[in-house]
């Protein structure tokens, strides 16, 4: 499949809220909105993201369809990546591809991400592209509704 990003688009909007609902995808994700089905918190959360100079969010796109987004955001220094690929093209290196053209976007190193600990998948990803384990540590997770254990890596160089 043929990935790509660009810019978010307001029709990508409600593929991004059905993607955040999908219950097996939020629990494997666990730190999520507290009521992912809250409408008027996601769409407060987006037009927050969008408008913000220190947020750098794409669709991620696959053959042309929209299947996710990843971003980065925080302040120099300690900034951090994010992406959600659709349940439905897990296992096909979708979020790894997207994950290594936002790398293409943002040069400035060192950046972050965090994963829960039992989310092997996403924690393959990362180590993919160049990511390490830095640190463990414990955070509440609203889509398990109880504190987990979770990792924290960095990608540093240029």
């Amino acid at each position: 499949m043929d990935v790509s990003l660009r810019e978010v688009h307001d029709s990508d909007l409600p593929v991004f809220f059905r993607q955040m609902n999908d219950p097996e995808a939020t629990r494997m994700a666990a730190f999520t909105p507290e009521d992912p089905a809250d409408h008027d918190a996601f769409e407060a959360h987006w037009t927050k993201m969008r408008g913000s100079a220190d947020i750098a969010i794409r669709t991620v796109l696959a053959d042309g369809d929209v299947v996710g987004n990843a971003g980065v955001y925080g302040a120099p220094g300690e900034r951090e990546v994010t992406y959600w690929i659709d349940r439905a093209y897990w296992g096909r290196g979708l979020a790894t591809a997207a994950l290594r053209g936002l790398l293409e976007l943002e040069r400035g190193r060192p950046l972050y991400a965090r994963a829960a600990a039992d989310n092997a998948a996403s924690i393959r990803v990362l180590e993919k592209c160049g990511f390490q384990i830095s640190a463990k540590d414990r955070g509440y997770a609203p889509a398990r509704g109880q504190e987990i254990d979770e990792v924290v890596l960095v990608l540093r160089g240029g």
